[in-house]
Parts: C-alpha cells; structure tokens; sequence
C-alpha cells in the first residue's frame, strides 16, 4: 500500500525513478525496491521517500 502511494504521487509530481534516486541520494534499484515492495526497506527510507512527493508516513498498531 505504501509503495503504491509513493508511486502514484511520483506519478501526479512527474518525477521518474531516477529523479527520485537522485533527490533521495540513492540508486535508482533502491527506488525499485522501494516501489516494488521487495526487500529490506527501513522505515527512515520511507519516509524519506514519502517527504519528497509531499507526503508524510503514518505508522500505527491496531
């Protein structure tokens, strides 16, 4: 889910994979995964990722 959102707001914002590799000071296979939900992705990451598309991560236990 959170992937998605990055990636939809990526997609609304204009910025390509690596746009966001380079504002994130990452590589762009690290945005893949990010993207992708595919291996260890730290939180620290994604809210990185989310702050740049303007968004801020929420994380609650229910």
């Amino acid at each position: 889910m959170i992937s998605w959102q990055i990636a939809e707001e990526m997609r609304k914002k204009g910025i390509t994979k690596l746009e966001m590799a380079n504002l994130m000071h990452t590589s762009r296979t690290q945005v893949d995964r990010i993207l992708k939900a595919k291996g260890n992705v730290t939180i620290e990451t994604l809210q990185r990722a989310a702050a740049l598309v303007g968004r801020t991560l929420h994380i609650e236990l229910v």
